[in-house]
């Protein structure tokens, strides 16, 4: 049986353990920051936010032709906070394999968060890519961009969508949600103001592109346009 001593020697232990894992979490400021705690908070806020957008585009597929203006300006909206994903977890990625101590600890996302991840990027790219040269182009001159647009829509979906499930434990813990989500809350990372405006600034920029945009929308949300072709993305 252990001693006394031995009981107030561990619990000391842990709780210059705890002391240093605060300070440690405290160092940085209100705008920078946060390290992996902080990293994780944006991306899973990121997320959050590309959920209800992806959403949004998800309801102007099956009636498009009534919905193409709302379809066009919130795919230009998604860039922006689509943009700032890719950043959020393209920087994990380089800490993590460039040898960061706090990354290693933290360690590697899950296996199959890894071998989603690079169909995620490119379906990403590729979808935004042919998107926005759909809109250049115009109805007119369609092909192929509208089934390149098509296809990686579909694998955008399906992999964003499995990538998003995957994530939840770590978007209800960032939302506060159960006890590990308020203990996180509680002992928030630092760079929270420089968070949100990471996420705010990404939400403006796609804000202002597609407001920019809106009038070579025109030439898709002219009467007439899906009568010889129907177009889905």
């Amino acid at each position: 049986m252990g001693t006394s001593d031995d009981v107030v020697g561990t619990r000391t232990v842990r709780e210059d353990a705890s002391r240093g894992k605060r300070v440690g979490r405290q160092r940085g400021t209100a705008l920078t920051g946060g390290g992996t705690d902080g990293n994780e908070q944006l991306t899973t806020v990121t997320g959050a936010i590309l959920i209800v957008l992806i959403a949004v585009i998800g309801f102007t597929i099956p009636q498009l032709r009534q919905f193409i203006l709302v379809h066009l300006f919130v795919g230009m909206l998604l860039i922006g906070p689509v943009m700032l994903k890719l950043a959020s977890t393209g920087y994990r990625f380089v800490r993590y394999y460039a040898g960061n101590a706090a990354y290693r600890a933290k360690g590697p996302p899950q296996l199959i968060l890894r071998l989603i991840g690079p169909i995620v990027a490119l379906s990403t790219v590729g979808v935004f890519a042919t998107g926005i040269a759909l809109l250049i182009v115009g109805p007119s001159h369609r092909d192929p961009w509208l089934l390149l647009h098509k296809v990686t829509f579909i694998v955008w979906v399906v992999f964003t969508s499995l990538h998003v499930l995957l994530h939840l434990p770590a978007l209800a813990r960032a939302l506060g949600i159960g006890r590990r989500g308020r203990e996180q809350r509680a002992d928030a990372a630092p760079g929270t103001l420089g968070r949100w405006i990471a996420i705010s600034g990404a939400l403006v920029a796609g804000l202002v592109l597609a407001i920019v945009l809106i009038p070579d929308f025109s030439a898709w949300t002219a009467h007439g346009v899906f009568v010889h072709h129907h177009h889905h993305g």
